[in-house]
């Protein structure tokens, strides 16, 4: 089994930048794929960014340039570092990880709880 923690998020201003954290623990990570997801309200989750456990990353179009997902598998962490945020990217952002990377939630077996970013204009 694998507990995810998200940490991070808060209130910020149209411009500002958060990193958001994602600390696992019940087992390694470091051959998982970690994926960011968001929910705004009355909207489906969405995509968000995803890294494989090799590196490799993919992002939503409309965060590529803004957001960068990274991990350090000796701190068993995922993050999201999130600059030029814009009130559109308000939402509860989740984390999660699998053993192969994807862009569709569906395919992810853990989940954290959600960590809430609001984005005033």
């Amino acid at each position: 089994q694998v507990q995810l923690v998200e940490s991070g998020g808060g209130l910020v201003q149209a411009g500002d930048s958060l990193r958001l954290s994602c600390a696992a623990s019940g087992r390694t990570i470091s051959g998982f794929a970690m994926g960011w997801f968001r929910q705004a309200p009355g909207k489906e989750r969405e995509f968000v960014a995803a890294i494989s456990w090799s590196g490799g990353t993919r992002y939503k179009d409309s965060v590529k340039g803004r957001f960068t997902i990274s991990r350090d598998n000796a701190k068993n962490t995922g993050y999201l570092q999130m600059n030029s945020l814009k009130p559109e990217d308000t939402a509860v952002y989740y984390c999660a990880a699998d053993t192969g990377l994807s862009t569709w939630a569906w395919e992810y077996h853990y989940w954290g709880q959600g960590t809430q970013v609001t984005v005033s204009s």
